[in-house]
């Protein structure tokens, strides 16, 4: 059985980060995005970079020598104030490995995951690995298919779910994601 996938919903820019960045115990030297805390512009990290809708965010993780950055993007739903997304993407601080991390709203259904779709073609689902008193990450290892596709793309649309039958999709812009990957250190 096929489940049609919905179709974006307009988004906007937050306009302003609402990241922090701490240690991931799970994948030490990578940085955790915590949606909707509210701090000093200094624990945020430092934009270091624009590039088209994406912004290079860089700070040093406690326990951490070295800095590590991250390329950001945050949108919410121009219909729906309350649902919004930050997408994260980073490599390793051993440089073994390149994430995708989306820290999606708290009330996502957990079960059906999140779906994902590169100018209109459908890419899959990955699942929530843990919630967080302010939002849920989803994450995969960003391959290099997968990749490929993002820094080819124009949108990319990431589709939560309230609940079994209502999907929303969420266009993220695509535009500066290839400058802005390659830019990482």
């Amino acid at each position: 059985m096929s489940t049609q996938l919905p179709q974006p919903v307009a988004a906007r820019p937050t306009g302003r980060s609402r990241l922090s960045f701490t240690t991931f115990a799970a994948l030490a030297g990578i940085l955790l995005g915590s949606l909707g805390t509210t701090l000093p512009a200094s624990a945020q990290g430092e934009v270091r970079a624009t590039h088209g809708d994406w912004q290079m965010r860089c700070d040093t993780p406690p326990g951490s020598t070295g800095e590590q950055c991250a390329l950001i993007q945050n949108v919410t739903a121009a219909d729906r104030e309350n649902v919004g997304l930050s997408v994260i993407v980073l490599k390793t601080a051993d440089k073994q490995a390149r994430i995708l991390r989306v820290l999606a709203p708290l009330g996502v259904l957990l079960p059906s995951g999140l779906g994902l779709r590169v100018d209109n073609a459908d890419i899959g689902r990955a699942g929530f690995v843990r919630c967080l008193p302010n939002g849920c990450i989803a994450e995969v290892i960003l391959e290099d298919d997968l990749l490929t596709k993002l820094k080819a793309g124009t949108n990319a649309t990431f589709i939560i779910f309230q609940t079994p039958e209502e999907g929303i999709g969420i266009p993220i812009s695509l535009s500066g994601f290839s400058a802005g990957f390659d830019a990482l250190p």
